[in-house]
Formats: structure tokens, C-alpha cells, sequence
């Protein structure tokens, strides 16, 4: 019996599915449920976006090209760096939290940029709040799960660029 092995192609689309999946969640989670994202949580989507985009961009390319999965991975670092800090200040006891800012779509219309970008690096007292868990595990720990995987399939990804 002969091993059937997954090539570039199928790595890339399952970092795209993973991606799209995550951001589908995020976006039920914002609307359906009317849970607005924090600074942080932005910051964790744009980069599983981005991370997604050149595991797509692979696939329309070339998926064998290693400097896609290079790509996607370090995207998914920065973006589980983001996770680490958000569960990090969900980690600290009450009065030790930021003092909550006004809310994100009031400072992109109102603030400079860069203190826009400011408080999406650094976070706010409202990304100290845990508003959803599922086994314990809450937002930003899920969204740390899914830059791992992105990560992994990046890694078997680039693994397996010089195989048809």
C-alpha cells in the first residue's frame, strides 16, 4: 500500500480554510451575537487574514515557492504574539488592567493614527474583559490555537515545496 502524501497545493488550502474559517467565526461572533472586537482582537484578525492571503497568493502563484509559507508563518507568530498579550492582560487582576478606552470605530474616526495603532499594538481595558470561553479557553487563547495551526500547515507547507 502506497502513502498518500499531501502536496504544496493542499497544504495552502488548508491554511486559506483554517484562515477563512477563524475569520467567519470572528465575524458570527461580532454581528450575531453583537460582541464588538477589542483593539487586540483587531490586531489577531488582520494578521490570520494576512497569514490566509499569502497561502492564498501561494495558490495563485506558486505553492512550492518557499517564501509563501515563510510568509504565512511569520505572519502567524506576529499574530499569536497578539494573542499571548491579550491573554496576558485577561490574566491580570482587576485594578491592574489598562483603564478602558473609547471604542474603536469613535477612535478611528476621531483619534490620529497613531494613537489608533497605539492602542491596537498595546490594548485597552476593554481587551482585559473575557466576554466568551469554550472549555475554559477564551477568545484570544482560540485565536492562539489558530495561528498554531496556521503555523504547523505553514511548516508542512514548506516541507513539502519540492514535491509535485
Amino acid at each position: 500500500m502506497s502513502e498518500q502524501r499531501w502536496n504544496s497545493d493542499a497544504w495552502a488550502l488548508a491554511i486559506v480554510f483554517v484562515a477563512g474559517a477563524a475569520l467567519t467565526q470572528a465575524l458570527v461572533f461580532e454581528h450575531a451575537f453583537n460582541m464588538p472586537p477589542c483593539p487586540l482582537c483587531l490586531m489577531q484578525r488582520i494578521w490570520i487574514f494576512v497569514a490566509g492571503a499569502w497561502a492564498y497568493l501561494a495558490l495563485l502563484h506558486n505553492p512550492r515557492l518557499g517564501i509563501y509559507p515563510m510568509a504565512t508563518g511569520i505572519s502567524a507568530v506576529i499574530g499569536a504574539g497578539f494573542s499571548i498579550r491579550q491573554l496576558w492582560l485577561q490574566s491580570l487582576p482587576e485594578g491592574e488592567a489598562p483603564a478602558c478606552g473609547p471604542g474603536t470605530d469613535y477612535m478611528i474616526a476621531n483619534f490620529p493614527l497613531s494613537e489608533v495603532l497605539q492602542a491596537m499594538m498595546s490594548g485597552t481595558g476593554d481587551c482585559a474583559k473575557v466576554s466568551w470561553s469554550l472549555f475554559g479557553i477564551t477568545l484570544p487563547g482560540w485565536a492562539m490555537i489558530c495561528f498554531v495551526v496556521i503555523l504547523v500547515l505553514a511548516v508542512c507547507q514548506w516541507r513539502r515545496k519540492r514535491f509535485a
